[in-house]
Parts: C-alpha cells; structure tokens; sequence
C-alpha cells in the first residue's frame, strides 16, 4: 500500500513540475540556412574578365555529388575583388541566403584555406559589428604562376573572435567546397 502511494505521489509531482517548467516560453528557433548553390566571383582590379567558382547541390544530402566548376585561369601577380553568393535553389524563386548571412554576420564567418601549391593570398573585406571578419568580400591575390587548391567554408555559431582557422572557430559548417585554380603567367 505505501508503494502505491509512492508512485502516486511521485506521478502527481512529476505533473506539477512539468506544469510549472519555463517552457512557456521557449526561445525562438533560429533554423539551419538551406544552401544549395555557392557562386565565387572574382573580378580582376583595374578591369578583366571574371572567373566563377561554383558550387551546386540541388539535391543537398542526397545521392548526386556537388557540380563544380571553375570557368577559367587567374593571372599572375593580379589582384582580384571576390564576392560570394550563397543560393537556396529549392524554393521558387531561388532565396539568397548571402542576406541572411550578412544579417547575421556576428554569427557567421568565411574561412579560406590555400593549399596544394597554390601561389595565392586572401584579404577580408567585410567585417560584422565588431570588427571581426565576415568575408562574403575579400580580395585575392595571384601571386606566380602555379596549381593547387582554394578551399572555401562558411561557418556559423563559431567563436568571434578567432585566430583565423578553422579549429579555432569551431561552429558548424554551413558549407564547405575545395576548388581547383590555376594561375597562368
């Protein structure tokens, strides 16, 4: 009998409790950006012809792998304006998520990794509130003549500031794609 009043006592306050939580009033859920297509644009200063970097997923996690293409060579010793443009292609028309990323920019930040040989540097050239970089802006410079990699990768919820790397920031990735360039003499 003293069981049976246990467990009654103990499934009226599991009631009680759960009727006086703070879930009333929940904090809003901010939910994960959709980001299918990721365009990089750079545009030679001093005028040219740009190159596109692109990366297209409409199918996200599904079966078919990103396209992804460069359409041309960089030129040595040239300074390039790049510009990233982040596209949800599911919805009709396309949402441009780079708004809601620049929105949110003390939460979100663009990360380049040159690898592989690539003689190239980048600069940020867009900041959040705070100073720290954004990078949906940056400027790239072709150094000498040379093959390799540019990986570009958006993370959010990361630490600001950071030193710069990836392992540093932590966060989620939102996106990430590794291009092959080519800087011709």
């Amino acid at each position: 009998m003293k069981t049976r009043k246990f467990l009654a006592f103990l499934a009226f306050s599991g009631i009680l409790l759960a009727s006086c939580s703070d879930d009333d009033d929940p904090d809003p859920v901010n939910e994960e950006e959709v980001i299918t297509t990721m365009t990089v644009t750079l545009t030679p200063q001093g005028g040219g012809t740009a190159i596109t970097l692109q990366t297209r997923d409409l199918d996200g996690d599904g079966p078919n792998a990103p396209v992804v293409t460069v359409s041309g060579e960089l030129s040595a010793n040239t300074t390039y304006n790049g510009v990233i443009v982040l596209l949800n292609e599911t919805e009709t028309p396309a949402e441009n998520i780079t708004e809601e990323v620049e929105e949110e920019d003390d939460e979100h930040q663009f990360f380049f990794t040159v690898g592989g040989g690539l003689n190239a540097s980048i600069a940020y050239a867009n900041f959040d509130g705070n100073n720290n970089p954004l990078g949906t802006e940056f400027t790239l410079t072709a150094n000498d003549a040379s093959t390799g990699t540019l990986a570009i990768t958006l993370r959010h919820d990361l630490k600001k500031p950071n030193d710069g790397s990836l392992a540093d920031a932590g966060g989620e990735t939102d996106i990430a794609q590794t291009f092959n360039v080519v800087i011709l003499p």
